[in-house]
């Protein structure tokens, strides 16, 4: 069963591509006509790749994997934002800074620097500073938390990334292409989907079409999410039972070591009568 349909993309303008002068041939496959000069995307492809993407995103939430969510574009950033915390996935929507996967440590570097910040005002460290210094870091901790506050929890690279309107998030999907992290992304008619791993066809300017699509893959999240926590309540069920089941076959086999001894004992004897 598919988790979209064809009427509800419809609903949403999933459809509608970008002028036809301003189109990217590469795009052809997954265009189905041309209207009052507008290229209308096939969503009986977008379909089928709705679902080939919300499979893949799925496994990873189940495996524990992190996805990190992109969308710096005004009418994408609230959906997304908000889409990406209700699963706990990172997410980017004020403004990619060069070097976020390629030089990670440093990002990880400035992460950790907010926290020490956290830290001094929790302490009370902070207010014993002067009124200047004071303000100094709090500006850089606005500054900070701003551009990365909505990754401090991603400890490692992501295992991959979901885009919207991979022509704006050009050094996002280049990073990943060269770290060869997966690239899950709407793409629109006016762009290249070669370097994309998984392309959704879809407008990525219409807020209805990003908030359909966005939430469906979230939904496909969670459903991982869910069944990972069902194994880890199985395995710590089982963890709870181990030692009673172990235990048990330990005292039967004591009788039979015994048994074993108790034999071996008058075998012994023969062999003495022999050497006689």
């Amino acid at each position: 069963m598919s988790r979209t349909n064809f009427q509800e993309l419809l609903d949403a303008g999933v459809h509608f591509g970008h002028l036809k002068r301003k189109w990217n041939p590469k795009m052809a496959p997954y265009i189905f006509m041309e209207k009052n000069g507008i290229h209308i995307i096939d969503l009986h492809k977008t379909v089928v790749k709705i679902d080939e993407a919300a499979e893949i995103m799925k496994q990873m939430a189940r495996n524990g994997r992190k996805i990190l969510f992109v969308a710096t574009k005004k009418q994408a950033k609230d959906i997304v934002a908000d889409c990406a915390k209700s699963v706990n996935m990172p997410y980017v929507t004020e403004r990619w800074a060069g070097g976020m996967l390629t030089n990670f440590p440093t990002i990880r570097k400035a992460v950790k620097k907010m926290n020490t910040i956290d830290k001094m005002i929790s302490d009370g460290t902070f207010d014993t500073l002067a009124k200047r210094e004071r303000l100094q870091i709090s500006r850089q901790r606005a500054k900070l938390e701003k551009n990365l506050g909505s990754i401090a929890d991603l400890n490692r690279l992501p295992s991959a990334l979901f885009v919207v309107d991979v022509q704006k998030e050009i050094n996002a999907v280049r990073e990943a292409n060269r770290l060869n992290i997966p690239v899950i992304a709407m793409v629109d008619t006016c762009c290249d989907p070669t370097t994309i791993d998984y392309v959704i066809p879809a407008n990525d300017d219409a807020a209805k079409s990003i908030s359909l699509i966005t939430e469906t893959l979230c939904k496909a999240i969670n459903e991982g999410l869910e069944e990972r926590k069902m194994e880890k309540d199985k395995e710590d069920a089982a963890a709870k039972d181990a030692p009673a089941e172990e235990a048990a076959p330990a005292r039967k086999m004591r009788p039979r070591r015994n048994a074993a001894r108790k034999d071996e004992a008058p075998a012994a004897e023969p062999a003495k009568a022999d050497a006689e």
